[in-house]
């Protein structure tokens, strides 16, 4: 699953919805035709996918998409151990800097392991105190103590190399090789081992975003 197309998605949706003052549950599924087969609509499947889970959880009423079924993630969304995994990545200093910024992308920012292992360090930027990270085409300022974790992150990163400074390394989660930024399943078997859960817990993520992204179009005057 793409998260960050189906998060854009369902951003894009409601900013139409609202840009002709409705809301989730005020659409209608001629409103949503109308939207579907105008040429310039993006998304289509991804935005299925968000009508059918905002019908399913109460969000909307009465909308259908014809595309391929999706039903959401399979597990239970655990929100509380989203939120208990995220204050101890923030506030246990006994873990690893890098595994605790990679956990708090993955469980508050809903990004995927493949996303994450790519991030280097022009995508980090720090002004004074201000701390920001390029998720996608716009940069997301981060809160503390998260923005001093990714600060210390890009000071003391390091692969297991060991060759250059960290200024030498491009990357914000350094390999083993030379010039190679940790893998997927390496970043994937270090979040599992201090208890996160990579697919399910972005699955969380993402649809608490979801949630709450609706819960603020649904609460516009």
């Amino acid at each position: 699953m793409n998260v960050r197309c189906h998060v854009t998605a369902a951003d894009n949706f409601l900013t139409r919805l609202a840009a002709e003052g409705l809301t989730l549950g005020t659409c209608t599924q001629g409103d949503l035709e109308r939207w579907i087969t105008d040429p310039a609509f993006t998304y289509r499947d991804e935005t299925g996918h968000f009508v059918r889970w905002s019908v399913q959880h109460r969000h909307a009423h009465g909308l259908t998409h014809g595309t391929v079924r999706w039903t959401g993630p399979q597990s239970t969304i655990d929100s509380e151990k989203r939120w208990a995994d995220a204050r101890r990545l923030l506030n246990d200093d006994t873990l690893p800097t890098g595994d605790r910024v990679a956990g708090l992308l993955l469980v508050l920012y809903a990004q995927k392991i493949a996303a994450i292992s790519q991030l280097t360090v022009d995508d980090v930027d720090i002004t004074g105190e201000t701390v920001a990270i390029s998720l996608g085409t716009s940069p997301v300022i981060l809160p503390m103590p998260l923005a001093a974790l990714v600060r210390e992150l890009v000071a003391t990163r390091r692969g297991k190399a060991k060759i250059g400074t960290p200024d030498d390394v491009p990357w914000l989660f350094p390999g083993g090789q030379p010039g190679r930024p940790l893998s997927d399943s390496q970043i994937g078997l270090r979040l599992h081992k201090i208890g996160i859960r990579p697919q399910q817990d972005c699955s969380t993520a993402l649809f608490t975003l979801a949630a709450d992204v609706s819960q603020r179009a649904a609460n516009r005057p």
